[in-house]
């Protein structure tokens, strides 16, 4: 498994947008992102910091069931 960047809230929006998730609201400093898949609806929540840190990205991918080495390819 690769090392995950350390990328800002914006970037990391960015990228899961680029996988197909939209922003549905956002409340007070958070995102919460959704994607419609033939499995059902996956959801995400991407707080927003200037960097986030590296077990906050991981638990945003595993939230959205992306792995990281398609995270970082999608950079």
């Amino acid at each position: 498994m690769p090392k995950l960047p350390r990328i800002s809230s914006k970037k990391a929006i960015q990228v899961l947008e680029g996988l197909g998730f939209e922003q549905i609201r956002q409340t007070g400093s958070h995102v919460v992102m959704k994607k419609e898949t033939e499995e059902g609806k996956l959801g995400c929540v991407v707080p927003i910091h200037r960097e986030l840190k590296v077990g906050t990205l991981s638990g945003i991918l595993k939230q959205a069931q992306i792995t990281p080495d398609e995270f970082i390819e999608n950079m």
